[in-house]
C-alpha cells in the first residue's frame, strides 16, 4: 500500500471542521508520506524525527515506516532527544509560552490559549513529548502552514502537515518512544 497524495492531502473534514486540502505540489516529494524501507531499526511504534532530513519515520517493525514530511526548530530553539509520547490531543488548545511572548509581545493576547480550530498553531493533533514525568514543552504537531514543512521555522515543535499528523496520531500508542537527532 503507497498513499496517493493527491487523495491524502485533499480537502477534508474532521469532527465538523473543514481542513482545506494541501499544496502538495509545491513540497519536494521526499516529504509526502509514504512507505520506505525502515532507515531506523527502531521497535514497531517508535517515532524517530531525523531533523536534518526534515523526516519523521514511524516504524512498523515489518522493515519498512511511513515516512512524514516535518518542519523543526528554527536556528537556536531545535530540540533533541529521547522521550515518550505522554499526551495526545485532538485539535489542541495552544497557549504561548513565557519565550515567545517576550519574543512577540503580540502574542499576550492569547495568554489564556487560543481554542482549537483550522487557525490554531497546533493544527489537528498533538502528541506530547514526556521525558519521565516532565512534560518537555515539545510537540509533534499538525499545522495550518503546510509551506513550513521543509524548513526550519518552528519554536521547537515538530510541525507537520494536518493530514499527516491525523494519520501518525491514530497510529501511536500512548506511551511511545520517540528519539529526535
Amino acid at each position: 500500500m503507497d498513499f496517493n497524495p493527491q487523495e491524502i492531502y485533499g480537502a477534508t473534514s474532521d469532527r465538523d471542521i473543514v481542513l482545506p486540502a494541501v499544496n502538495y505540489q509545491k513540497l519536494r516529494p521526499d516529504l509526502h508520506r509514504q512507505i520506505v524501507v525502515d532507515p531506523t531499526a527502531a521497535q514497531a511504534g517508535t517515532i524517530v524525527v531525523r531533523l536534518e532530513e526534515y523526516h519523521l519515520y514511524f516504524s512498523r517493525g515489518d522493515g519498512t515506516a511511513i515516512r512524514y514530511g516535518v518542519g523543526i526548530g528554527a536556528d537556536g530553539f531545535a530540540w533533541s532527544g529521547a522521550g515518550v509520547i505522554g499526551r495526545k490531543t485532538s485539535w489542541p488548545r495552544w497557549t504561548p509560552t513565557a519565550e515567545m511572548k517576550a519574543r512577540d509581545p503580540g502574542l499576550s493576547v492569547y495568554s489564556s490559549g487560543k481554542e482549537g480550530g483550522v487557525e490554531n498553531p497546533l493544527g489537528a493533533r498533538a502528541l506530547y513529548i514526556y521525558k519521565g514525568a516532565l512534560d518537555t514543552l515539545n510537540r509533534v504537531h499538525g499545522t495550518p502552514e503546510w509551506w513550513s514543512i521543509g524548513r526550519e521555522i518552528s519554536s521547537g515543535c515538530i510541525r507537520m502537515l494536518n493530514q499527516d499528523v491525523i494519520d501518525l496520531y491514530a497510529r501511536t500508542p500512548m506511551g511511545a518512544n520517540i528519539l529526535v537527532s
